[in-house]
Parts: C-alpha cells; sequence; structure tokens
C-alpha cells in the first residue's frame, strides 16, 4: 500500500468532500424562505453547524492528520479550524445571551438607543439631587455621576448579566446612614436609576458581543473560499 497522499484515493475524495461541504456552508447566508430544501430556518443552522465539524474533519483525514507544508497549507488550515471554531462559539452565543438577557434583565433595549437611554438616566438623577443637602450632591457628584453617565462594557456580563451589581450599588446604602430619612428615598431612587444603567451596561455589552461576533466568523471564512479555489485550481493545472 502506498503512503496516504491528499492527491489520490481516499485523501483525494476527502478533499473533495470537504470542499462541497464549505461550498454549502456558504450558502446559510444567502438562504431564501421559499427557496429552503431543509424546510425550516432551524434545520438549516443544524445543517450549517454539523456539517461545518464534519468539513474540518475531512480537511484533517486529507492532509493525513499530518501538519500542512507550505503557507497554502497552512492557511486552509488554520481558516478551516477558525471558521468552525468561531462558528460553534456562535452558536453558543445566539442561545446563551438572549435567554440570559430575558432571564436576569428587566430592560429591554435597541442597541443603537443605549447611549441616548444612558443621558436621559442622567437627567433624571441631576433632578433628584436638585434642592438636596451638600452631602447628597457631594456623593452624587463625586462618586455616582461620570460612572452614571459612562458606558462600562464588561467580559463579566457574558457569563452573570448581573456581575459586579452587589459591588457597584452598596455606596448607595453606604451614604444612605448618613442622610435624614427625608433623604434616604432619594438616594433610593438614585440607586434604581444606576441599577437602570448597569442593566444597559449589560445590554449594550451583549449585543455588541453578538454583532462583533459577525465581524470574527463571516470574513475569514469569505477568505478559506478563495483559499480553497485557489487550492482547487492549482490541483486541477498542476
Amino acid at each position: 500500500m502506498g503512503a496516504w497522499s491528499p492527491k489520490r484515493g481516499l485523501g483525494l475524495a476527502f478533499g473533495v468532500l470537504a470542499t462541497a461541504l464549505f461550498v454549502f456552508e456558504m450558502l446559510y447566508p444567502v438562504r431564501r424562505p421559499r427557496a429552503r430544501p431543509l424546510r425550516t430556518a432551524k434545520v438549516w443552522l443544524q445543517a450549517h453547524v454539523y456539517l461545518g465539524v464534519i468539513a474540518l474533519l475531512a480537511v484533517l483525514v486529507h492532509c493525513g492528520f499530518a501538519l500542512p507544508r507550505g503557507a497554502m497549507g497552512w492557511g486552509l488550515l488554520v481558516l478551516s479550524a477558525w471558521t468552525v471554531g468561531t462558528g460553534l462559539v456562535g452558536v453558543w452565543l445566539q442561545k446563551w445571551i438572549p435567554s440570559a438577557l430575558c432571564d436576569g434583565l428587566r430592560i429591554e433595549a435597541v442597541y443603537e438607543r443605549i447611549p441616548a437611554l444612558i443621558q436621559k438616566l442622567v437627567g433624571e438623577a441631576d433632578k433628584r439631587c436638585e434642592g438636596r443637602s451638600d452631602v447628597l450632591r457631594r456623593f452624587y457628584q463625586t462618586e455616582v455621576r461620570e460612572a452614571l453617565a459612562t458606558l462600562a462594557p464588561s467580559w463579566g456580563f457574558l457569563l452573570n448579566v448581573r456581575s459586579g451589581r452587589d459591588q457597584a450599588l452598596e455606596p448607595f446604602r453606604r451614604i444612605a446612614t448618613f442622610l435624614e430619612a427625608g433623604e434616604r428615598e432619594a438616594v433610593h431612587d438614585l440607586e434604581q436609576i444606576y441599577s437602570d444603567k448597569l442593566e444597559l451596561d449589560a445590554q449594550h455589552t451583549l449585543q455588541g458581543i453578538l454583532r462583533g461576533w459577525i465581524i470574527v466568523h463571516v470574513p475569514p471564512a469569505g477568505l478559506l473560499m478563495a483559499l480553497i479555489a485557489v487550492h482547487v485550481m492549482a490541483w486541477v493545472l498542476y
């Protein structure tokens, strides 16, 4: 039996299989509701994910589970692994993030409107502090207002949409002990406003992650298809 070669026999067959599967994968973004051979979007997504994994395995078999030689081989292997890997991460994100936002947050917000909503919260907080004691106004200006007006994305929201909330709200509970009963209601209002802002931080972070995932998945997939086309042409011609 001859040595394994990606240019003939089973090595070539798995290369053809990987190419065909990746071509099918690229059909996912351009599918049309009335032209779905797989009936539903859910079935399309499942096929997109599972066949992508099979395509990567076919690439590995095609090269005999050996390290590639040359820039073209490395480019194909790395881009194949990156495209499939980021695709799997994307599936997890698309299932996890919407569920986390619905179950863990009270506020729903459109991504583009979040900065404006935060400025609206700042205006509400400013009004709550008008005519208040020096202690409360100093606390608001030095410890609250700048943080309230600034978006604060955090990767911690990816695993827990309420990450850091107790620590962030602790100063409000602490300052309340130094104020008269009449001003504690204002502190409570400020605490609620700041809590709403933390939810907007979580919304902005998680929606931004979903939007950013497209950038790290789709362009490399397009580059992979371009390299596959060059690779196939080189095999045909040489």
